[in-house]
């Protein structure tokens, strides 16, 4: 039987706040075979839409990204917070539920024309992934895909990244 990687999603209710139903895929991390399952689905996607370099938001999209980049034996970008990178950055401002953030890249990081997949644990709202993407596309890089381990059926998110191919491993109910 293959494995089933909803098995390694943990479910944690009222966090961050009361309301909330936490979808957690670092259950994921812990188990190897997971680990390789889900590494081997994402790779697979970044290969196939012909992926060049690998990006990742801070945190998870490294854990999840790094792997994928290793096995297609292709470079890897993070996209940070301000002010945790030390050359030159890029950076681009996003809108939250209440308030703004801002995400980081290193200006030199993708080469103008790249083919990039940018890949992060969970699919929302849609806005780190949204402000992944312009960042770059602000550097010149190509989107080519955008990968997540969970999306999030009822919040739309991927409306908002409509413009790009999303690959979500699965679908769940964010109630």
């Amino acid at each position: 039987m293959a494995l089933d990687l909803k098995d390694y999603i943990a479910t944690i209710p009222d966090f961050p706040k009361e309301g909330i139903l936490f979808r957690d895929a670092t259950p994921i991390l812990g188990n190897a075979d997971a680990y390789q399952e889900c590494t081997a689905q994402l790779a697979a996607f970044a290969e196939k839409v012909g992926a060049e370099v690998i990006v990742g938001p801070e945190a998870r999209g490294f854990l999840f990204g790094c792997p994928v980049a290793y096995k297609l034996n292709l470079g890897f970008v993070p996209v940070r917070k301000p002010g945790k990178l030390p050359r030159e950055t890029i950076s681009v401002e996003y809108a939250l539920e209440y308030g703004t953030d801002r995400l980081e890249m290193h200006a030199d990081a993708i080469k103008p024309g790249q083919k990039v997949v940018i890949i992060d644990d969970l699919l929302a709202t849609g806005g780190t992934a949204k402000a992944a993407a312009q960042l770059v596309e602000q550097a010149g890089g190509v989107v080519a895909g955008i990968a997540f381990i969970i999306e999030l059926d009822g919040l739309d998110g991927a409306k908002d990244l409509s413009d790009y191919e999303v690959c979500s491993l699965m679908h769940l109910s964010d109630h």
